[in-house]
């Protein structure tokens, strides 16, 4: 990411230079020519209010991916109990995402080629639309999964459209600060998926508000792509130098016609080098390609081994886990994972040039190594019950078998969750007795935590440093390190 440029040069030292040359005419023939270059108002980035608008509405891509992160772990409390989900069921639901965004991944890169960045963002809207439809429909486990496998089609396909879209409309100087703009627009959607998981957590069929809020920006991203122009570089992958060029100035404003040129004859020199080299080159010793290719599947790699994203997919019922004994509870802990992933992901987007990747992603290996053996520490000395992540309480689930999920009454009433008496033996998640369930959440022993009260804060809180440390250190290294 390159530091921001001056948009305007100083006056002070061109009325100076200026007075002193023009009291001087031997000045006047060669320094008169610098004096004008000076004192001219050029937009020398090129980076324009259409620039700025597109990228914005091209970076709606990440707050999309981030809110259907984000609100996993809220919604799937929710519907463990209505459903009464096993175990397995849970994990199918929580993969069916990730399911969909592997199947466009692999299919996606020749709609990205063959129609071009901006009508890939169009249609991942319009699979983004259609999956949140197949989720509001009555639920079930089908309904659900295929809903979810769908919107994940639509995020993945809309991610990768967005990064080559940001990149190839914006200027050299500003390519890498609107670039990070989608990385940051993740992030906030994280912390707005949690979010809207816990304010709609205690309404009847909140989830289906949840599920539907990501409509509203996949309808607003359609709508202004059919006004923004496509990217110059696939227009002219395409043949169609002619209209590149007029595109060219429309995204550079009053740049000069010979930096618009120079810039087409870049676009084209670059896509005529790329023709002359092969997919196996990669693997080669040629400009140090095979180590760089490696180094950044080991980064991607590592993103996904390091476990955070089934963190956030499970956060909410991994809290409960440990100690936050009721769902509303959980899903408002869990809401500090998005806060701390925006907190964590700012720093580093705007101090990676200065400080380097490579710092950042040391201090953050140290400190999820520290957190993750705090927390192994903890919950081993606690002797949490970690089979219990998955289950749902047993009286929710015996409230709710055997209903029929078609009628519209069947949203999670946490109200009516005080009027169930548990079986014997069961006692652990609901208990009869009022004042020992308020004991127990005091000493911090709710859903399967047998210990004092500071087990689930200090789980928290290792849970929050290790999402921190991920955020600055290997959340944004794909981007800067490849």
């Amino acid at each position: 990411m390159n530091p921001p440029a001056e948009m305007s040069p100083p006056t002070a030292p061109v009325a100076t230079e200026t007075q002193s040359m023009t009291s001087d005419p031997s000045h006047l023939g060669t320094l008169g020519i610098n004096v004008r270059l000076k004192a001219a108002p050029p937009n020398t980035t090129g980076c324009t209010w259409l620039v700025v608008l597109a990228a914005i509405a091209a970076s709606l891509s990440g707050l999309m991916l981030g809110y259907e992160l984000g609100l996993t772990s809220g919604v799937l409390l929710q519907l463990r109990g209505i459903l009464s989900l096993s175990c397995r069921e849970q994990e199918l639901l929580v993969g069916s995402l990730l399911l969909g965004c592997l199947v466009i991944s692999i299919a996606g890169g020749w709609g990205l080629d063959r129609y071009g960045r901006r009508w890939s963002m169009l249609l991942s809207g319009g699979l983004v639309a259609g999956g949140t439809l197949l989720l509001l429909l009555p639920a079930s486990l089908t309904t659900l999964s295929l809903g979810r496998a769908v919107v994940g089609m639509g995020t993945a396909l809309s991610g990768t459209a967005a990064c080559m879209y940001i990149a190839e409309i914006a200027p050299r100087e500003r390519r890498g600060l609107l670039v990070t703009l989608y990385e940051l627009m993740v992030v906030v959607g994280v912390l707005l998926g949690f979010g809207c998981s816990y304010a709609f957590s205690a309404l009847p069929n909140g989830w289906r508000y949840t599920f539907g809020l990501v409509l509203p920006p996949a309808v607003l991203q359609a709508a202004a792509l059919v006004l923004l122009p496509p990217s110059p570089r696939f227009l002219v992958a395409r043949g169609d130098s002619e209209r590149a060029k007029e595109v060219l100035v429309r995204l550079r404003g009053v740049a000069s016609r010979e930096t618009v040129e120079e810039e087409l004859r870049g676009i084209q020199a670059g896509l005529k080098e790329e023709a002359e080299h092969g997919f196996r080159e990669l693997f080669s010793d040629k400009a140090n390609l095979r180590r760089r290719l490696l180094t950044g599947v080991a980064l991607v790699f590592l993103q996904q081994t390091t476990g955070q994203p089934n963190l956030l997919s499970y956060a909410s019922p991994l809290l409960r886990s440990v100690g936050f004994h009721s769902d509303a509870a959980a899903n408002l802990a869990s809401t500090g994972f998005g806060v701390v992933k925006v907190v964590g992901t700012v720093p580093a987007v705007l101090l990676v040039d200065r400080v380097g990747p490579k710092s950042f992603l040391c201090v953050g290996a140290v400190a999820m190594g520290m957190s993750l053996v705090t927390l192994g520490a903890v919950t081993l000395q606690s002797h949490t019950h970690l089979t219990s992540l998955c289950q749902s309480p047993v009286g929710l689930n015996h409230t709710y078998q055997g209903q029929d999920l078609n009628t519209p009454s069947f949203g999670l009433n946490y109200s009516s969750f005080k009027l169930i008496t548990p079986p014997p033996g069961e006692s652990q998640w609901n208990g009869s007795d009022s004042a020992e369930a308020a004991k127990r959440e005091d000493a911090g022993m709710g859903s399967g935590v047998s210990g004092r009260g500071h087990v689930k804060w200090i789980s928290l809180v290792s849970l929050l440093v290790y999402v921190a440390a991920f955020s600055f250190s290997l959340g944004p290294s794909k981007n800067t390190h490849t």
